[in-house]
């Protein structure tokens, strides 16, 4: 697939297989209901889990909201201190489309890792964040690597990551810890760029960069080594099916807005009237039939 307009069908055909035949009683069928993750206002629906400090605790205000944008903000720091954090939505989904826009802002934090430089993500199948120990320093998830350029320096964004975890391409296992790509762009600071996920549970995830599809990968697994885990509730070779959505802090500030997510998991029975002919996967128990 080269482009959205294309994965876009093929969710659509997948969708007409899954739906079966009658009557749509539903006249909004068709349109898709986007939920806004962020209001641009306030981190409500948001919580905040830095490595040393409790879930909840957003030490030196690292989360923020400014000129209504959502931003990883490092000013209050004197020096990172390797204090990665995370900023995890309330919701945990399954099989969705993420919508975003981010671009790389100011300096990195003093301390701050040269791999950091510029370098921030979306999480995506999170481990429940209250499962993380104190001092873990990222959530096992798929990560959608966001990047701006450094110098001269090539540094397409939309690469793969996968702290604690293994994925498939191509029918094959990959354990690397990030998978680069070739296809994709290097931006500028300072520069926003849009983004988008389509996760289908771990049948595939597509990770999109301003319309293009940058990689694609399948059967995310647990395994490899990831600080911190607790091994005893994250055994080896476990799909990993669903999780949580969080926003990386990795020590160079970085802003987000529109950050959308339109749920491709409900009630595809055409005799519901919440049906919808978008979704992909059905769930019986979100069906209203009067």
């Amino acid at each position: 697939m080269k482009n959205l307009k294309s994965l876009i069908l093929f969710i659509g055909c997948a969708g007409l297989l899954l739906q079966g035949c009658g009557p749509n009683l539903n006249p909004n069928a068709d349109k898709e209901e986007w939920i806004a993750l962020f209001n641009g206002q306030n981190l409500e629906g948001w919580t905040p889990k830095i490595k040393g400090f409790k879930l909840g605790k957003n030490h030196n205000n690292t989360f923020r909201v400014t000129n209504g944008n959502l931003k990883v903000s490092y000013a209050a720091y004197d020096s990172f201190d390797s204090k990665f954090g995370h900023l995890f939505y309330k919701t945990k989904f399954s099989h969705y489309r993420l919508k975003a826009q981010y671009r790389m802002v100011g300096e990195q934090a003093k301390g701050g890792p040269g791999w950091a430089f510029a370098n921030n993500g979306f999480m995506l199948h999170c481990q429940d964040p209250k499962t993380m120990t104190l001092n873990q320093d990222f959530p096992m998830s798929t990560e959608f690597q966001l990047l701006a350029g450094k110098d001269h320096d090539e540094r397409p964004t939309g690469n793969l990551c996968t702290p604690g975890c293994h994925v498939h391409i191509n029918g094959k296992l990959v354990e690397d810890h990030c998978i680069p790509h070739t296809k994709g762009v290097t931006y500028p600071l300072e520069k926003w760029v849009s983004i988008e996920a389509i996760v289908l549970g771990d049948s595939i995830i597509h990770q999109i960069v301003e319309t293009d599809t940058v990689i694609s990968f399948t059967k995310p697994v647990i395994g490899g080594v990831l600080e911190g885990l607790d091994k005893d509730k994250f055994k080896e070779g476990i799909p990993i099916t669903e999780g949580y959505i969080a926003i990386q802090g990795e020590s160079h500030d970085t802003e987000f807005r529109n950050i959308e997510l339109l749920d491709l998991c409900g009630c595809k029975d055409k005799k519901a009237l919440n049906y919808k002919s978008y979704y992909v996967k059905h769930n019986p128990s979100e069906c209203i039939y009067d």
